[in-house]
């Protein structure tokens, strides 16, 4: 991964809803493009923050006590620790940075758990 990264040509090579792919790596950090559609699951990062960048389309982040709603352009970080759950009326493109290793699941494991994959 020594070259740049068009994330409009990313994008087009996802075809599955919260289908995570790294599309460049930073420090001990994955650069993540995904797809949200649909509701995913609730769930936490103990351990690190959540940063969602929403590059097309929008996104809202529900938290317990509220919802953040995105549009392109739009970010948002989610604290270590609190629950969220994404969803996304229409399919949304969107830009996540967090530590190598994390869980697109975090604590919450189950059927949309996919292993780290790059493009």
């Amino acid at each position: 991964m020594n070259d740049k990264v068009n994330l409009a040509e990313a994008f087009a090579q996802i075809s599955e809803a919260y289908s995570p792919r790294i599309v460049a790596r930073m420090n001990d950090y994955k650069i993540v493009v995904v797809k949200p559609m649909g509701e995913f699951v609730w769930h936490t990062h103990p351990d690190t923050d959540d940063f969602f960048l929403v590059v097309k389309g929008s996104l809202t982040v529900k938290l317990r006590d509220r919802d953040v709603d995105l549009s392109a352009g739009e970010l948002f970080v989610v604290p270590a620790g609190v629950e969220h759950c994404p969803v996304a009326e229409e399919e949304a493109e969107v830009l996540l940075i967090e530590p190598l290793g994390t869980p697109n699941t975090g604590d919450a494991g189950g059927e949309k758990t996919v292993d780290e994959r790059e493009l």
